[in-house]
């Protein structure tokens, strides 16, 4: 119960949201469920069929691909930020060993741009703009696809409730002639045998009624299906189709589906995407050029800042002791000594020496500039293993299958729209003669019955009459709806509405 009135909130809702859908909801018979038109329905199934939406959700993917493309046009910009701790010891760099006495700490920043230009750079928004169209007509043509489906499913239960209509008709013709039977039977002109023979045709009447509802509510389960909604309880199916020799000609009907067919134009750009990557794949004998360029910064930090006021002070130790040297031989060639110059020149004291410490607290932040420089690199790869060959011949395979497909397609389609509205034409005429036989079944029941009640006709004329008016009025019923199907079957051979 609870699915129940979930399914009818949920196809209530859906239909409230279409367009001119609330007009019509008011005057609605609420006591025997919504009702459903069958644009409405295509409506429903293309908002909600899986199928159909994951060939929507395709088109997103070709959109980025082609917005990819587009950004390959700009030049790429990276930026890095990079951390390092090493401790102390021996460090080999480049064959060299160098022994570190502190831990150090590092880190560095870049901030890069790099610019790649080929003929690929170009070709390739072409190519995805080409895609992106594809996607759109294969959207186009999985909807058009739901259109014909949920045509045929809602034909076909409106099919199905005339002929269930039909059988309620004939339970009801075989419970009058069961009285008949009975009360000839009760003034002596009738037999028990009439009786039982109409106790089982209204038996089998009734079985054949039974079996006709179930195969309304079935089918329109397949119908709710192909919505892709949840199907309320009594649903009432209420367009209404009419029966009229096609006044468009078949030449007129092929020219539209040459021009506005989505099948056949997802084929025409599919083969559009085919061709451009024939040049993409040809591209790869041109050269490809590639500028870079970037600023950066790095900090070098030891951890324990005396070692470099220790090495520094050695150093200035080291050059005044040469400094001393210097001036005791200037002195014994007869030159003036240096005087102070050596103690002002290699002077060393707190005063340095916090200043190293200053110098080294680096970590993290404390970037010295990297110098600024621009690279640029023209590379032509010379011979790749014939990769390029291998590439080349593949894309125009896929080119020539692309074309290949076109003209399969435009054969199938001529062959399609051909058959289905010679089938159409057939169908409009078959309805026409099989609503005449219909009408001389339906004269020839009243008279068999006419004839029984006055004792002119037997049980059995009257079985054979209604019999025979059974199987008219169901090849009637099947007539209409086989030439509502053959219009449909038209549309979608065409690839668009036709009424």
């Amino acid at each position: 119960m609870r699915f129940t009135k979930f399914a009818v909130s949920a196809l209530c809702a859906a239909l409230a949201a279409l367009p001119g859908r609330a007009a019509r909801a008011q005057s609605a018979d609420t006591t025997s469920g919504p009702s459903l038109t069958l644009d409405e329905a295509i409506k429903l199934a293309v908002r909600n069929n899986p199928d159909h939406l994951s060939v929507v959700n395709s088109r997103e993917t070709a959109s980025a691909k082609r917005r990819a493309a587009y950004g390959a046009l700009l030049p790429r910009f990276d930026a890095q930020l990079q951390g390092e701790y090493r401790q102390q010891g021996s460090t080999p760099i480049n064959g060299v060993t160098f022994d570190v006495s502190s831990d150090i700490y590092q880190s560095s920043y870049w901030l890069g741009l790099t610019y790649t230009l080929n003929a690929t750079t170009f070709l390739n928004p072409k190519i995805q703009s080409a895609g992106v169209k594809a996607a759109e007509a294969d959207i186009t043509g999985s909807a058009e696809l739901v259109r014909a489906t949920v045509t045929q499913r809602y034909l076909t239960v409106l099919q199905d409730i005339a002929k269930a209509d039909l059988q309620d008709t004939l339970v009801s013709q075989a419970q009058v002639q069961l009285e008949l039977a009975k009360a000839k039977a009760a003034v002596g002109s009738g037999t028990q045998l009439d009786i039982s023979r109409a106790e089982v045709t209204l038996g089998q009447a009734q079985v054949a009624a039974i079996q006709a509802r179930n195969l309304v509510e079935v089918d329109k389960l397949r119908l709710f299906q192909e919505m892709g909604v949840p199907q309320p309880a009594n649903v009432q199916l209420t367009s209404t189709f009419e029966v009229r020799t096609p006044s468009f000609t078949l030449d007129s009907v092929l020219d539209v589906a040459r021009q506005q067919n989505p099948s056949l134009n997802a084929l025409r750009s599919r083969d559009r995407v085919a061709s451009l990557t024939v040049k993409s794949a040809r591209s790869g004998y041109l050269p490809t050029l590639q500028l870079s360029t970037g600023w950066g910064g790095y900090t070098y930090e030891y951890s324990n800042p005396d070692v470099l006021v220790q090495n520094q002070q050695f150093r200035s130790q080291q050059g005044m002791a040469q400094c001393a040297v210097n001036d005791s031989i200037r002195v014994g060639a007869g030159l003036a000594p240096l005087g102070g110059a050596c103690t002002s020149q290699y002077v060393f004291g707190p005063a340095q020496a916090q200043a190293i410490r200053d110098a080294n607290n680096q970590f993290p932040f404390g970037f010295n500039k990297q110098p600024f420089g621009i690279t640029a690199t023209l590379s032509l790869p010379v011979f790749d293993n014939f990769q390029r060959e291998e590439k080349v011949q593949e894309a125009e395979a896929a080119r020539n299958d692309a074309r290949y497909n076109i003209k399969k397609q435009q054969l199938q389609l001529t062959a399609d729209v051909t058959g289905a509205y010679l089938t159409l034409v057939t169908q409009a005429k078959t309805v026409s003669l099989q609503e005449q036989n219909s009408a001389k079944a339906r004269e020839e029941l009243t008279l068999a019955e006419a004839r029984y009640r006055v004792g002119a006709a037997t049980f059995l004329d009257l079985s054979d009459a209604r019999a025979s008016f059974e199987r008219a009025e169901n090849d009637r019923i099947n007539a209409i709806y086989e030439y509502h199907k053959a219009f449909a079957a038209l549309e979608s051979a065409v690839g668009r509405p036709l009424r």
